[in-house]
C-alpha cells in the first residue's frame, strides 16, 4: 500500500496529486511548437480514424461519468456522434454496432469484469477498441486495439479521484487528436486547446487552495442526508459524479440530475431540508456558455425561493451567481469542454470532509471493493 505521507488518508492525498497526474498524463502527448497532439499508443489507421462513422463508450462508475464528459468533447472537436452505455448492461441490450466503429472502454484498474465482457462483445462484432487505464499490462489493455494510459499513478482509495480527472484529460487528447486526423479544428484552435492544457495543472493545484472552505462547508452540512446536485450539458456529469462521491464516502443519499430538468419533478422535492450543489461557471467566449449560465442563476434564484440552501460552483469573477448562493466556491477560468475537470475537484473535497466530519473510514467505505472483478 503507498505511504499516505502527511495525509491522513489516502482519498485527500489522492486528491492533492491531481496536478501531478494531470501534467503526467498530458506533457508527453502535447507539442506546442508544432501544435500537435500526439497519440503513438492508438495505433489505428488515419485512414479508419476518418472514416468512423460512431464511437460507442462504455465504462461503470466514476470511469462512465469520465465517458460523459468526453462525448460531449468529441461531438464539438471531431464531429462523430457517441453513444454512452452502461458497462453492465452493454451485452444485454443487442448493441449495434459495426465495422467502421470504434468502442472505447474506460477502467481505473483494467480489471472491471463488466468493461471487459463489454469490450469483447464489441470486438465480438468487429469494432476496434480503445482502452483508458490507470494501470498497465491488465487484462483490458492486453485485449485492446490500443491503450491510453492515465499517468496518474497508483489509486489506493476505493473513491476514485485523480484517475477520475486523468480519464478527462485522456478523453480530451483524443478528441483532438481525431480533430486534426479529420481536420474538423483549425490549427489556431487545436494551438489554443493546447496551451490551456499546459495550464491545467497549475489552476488546479490553485484550487486545491479551497479545500478549508470545502471543509467548513462541510461542518455546516454533515448533518444533512439528502443533496441535490445539478449541472448543465458537459457538466451534467460532474453533478453525477460529485453526487456518487458523496453517497461512496459519506453513505448520504445524493442524487446528480440535469438542472433544467428539475422541473420534470425534482423541483417537488427541494427546499429548507434538500440542499442544492449546483455548477454555474461559464466560459464568457462561448456564447452557448453564456446562455446555460444565465438560465442557471435563474433556477437558483427559484431554488431560494423555495427556502432551499445553495452551493454554487461559480466562474472566478463572478459576482452575480455567489451573492445569490448561500456558499461559493470559485473555479478558475477555463473553456467550456475543460471545466469538468476543475469542478470536480471542489466536490471530491467536500465529499472527503463530508465523510471525516461523520466519523467514517473514507478509504475504505462498506461493501465497496476498488476493482469490481465479479458480474
Amino acid at each position: 500500500m503507498a505511504d499516505k505521507r502527511e495525509f491522513p488518508h489516502h482519498m485527500i492525498k489522492e486528491i492533492f496529486e491531481q496536478p501531478q497526474g494531470l501534467h503526467d498524463t498530458i506533457a508527453p502527448r502535447i507539442s506546442l511548437p508544432e501544435g500537435v497532439v500526439q497519440l503513438n499508443e492508438v495505433p489505428i489507421r488515419r485512414e479508419e480514424l476518418r472514416k468512423l462513422q460512431r464511437i460507442h463508450v462504455v465504462a461503470s462508475g466514476t470511469s462512465r461519468h469520465a465517458g460523459m464528459v468526453g462525448q460531449y468533447m468529441i461531438e464539438q472537436l471531431a464531429n462523430i456522434p457517441v453513444d454512452v452505455d452502461y458497462a453492465s448492461e452493454f451485452e444485454y441490450r443487442n448493441p449495434m454496432i459495426e465495422a467502421s466503429e470504434l468502442t472505447i472502454v474506460i477502467t481505473q484498474s483494467g480489471e472491471t469484469a463488466d468493461t471487459g465482457a463489454a469490450q469483447r462483445e464489441a470486438r465480438s462484432r468487429g469494432s476496434r477498441t480503445v482502452a483508458i487505464s490507470n494501470v498497465a499490462g491488465t487484462t483490458i489493455a492486453r485485449e485492446a486495439d490500443g491503450v491510453i494510459y492515465t499517468l496518474a499513478g497508483p489509486e489506493i482509495s476505493i473513491a476514485s479521484t485523480k484517475a477520475f480527472t486523468a480519464q478527462m484529460a485522456a478523453l480530451f487528447l483524443f478528441a483532438l487528436h481525431l480533430g486534426q486526423v479529420r481536420e474538423t479544428i483549425s490549427q489556431e484552435l487545436l494551438a489554443h486547446y493546447i496551451r490551456e492544457l499546459l495550464d491545467l495543472s497549475g489552476k488546479v493545484k490553485s484550487l486545491l487552495s479551497c479545500a478549508a472552505e470545502c471543509e467548513r462547508i462541510a461542518d455546516e452540512f454533515h448533518s444533512f442526508d439528502d443533496f441535490l446536485f445539478l449541472g448543465r450539458a458537459i457538466h451534467y456529469p460532474i453533478a453525477m459524479d460529485g453526487a456518487l462521491k458523496l453517497k461512496e464516502v459519506s453513505y448520504v443519499h445524493a442524487e446528480g440530475y440535469p438542472t433544467g430538468e428539475t422541473k420534470h419533478g425534482p423541483n417537488a422535492l427541494i427546499d429548507e431540508n434538500l440542499p442544492v450543489v449546483i455548477i454555474a461557471t461559464r466560459d464568457l467566449n462561448d456564447p452557448g456558455s453564456v446562455l446555460r449560465y444565465e438560465k442557471t442563476v435563474n433556477n437558483i434564484v427559484g431554488f431560494k425561493k423555495q427556502s432551499s440552501r445553495v452551493i454554487a460552483l461559480a466562474s472566478e469573477g463572478d459576482d452575480q451567481a455567489a451573492k445569490l448562493a448561500d456558499h461559493a466556491i470559485f473555479i478558475p477560468t477555463a473553456p467550456e469542454l475543460l471545466l469538468p475537470i476543475l469542478e470536480i475537484v471542489p466536490l471530491q473535497l467536500f465529499a472527503y470532509y463530508m465523510a471525516v466530519k461523520r466519523g467514517l473510514d473514507v478509504d475504505r467505505p462498506r461493501n465497496l471493493v476498488k476493482s469490481v472483478t465479479l458480474e
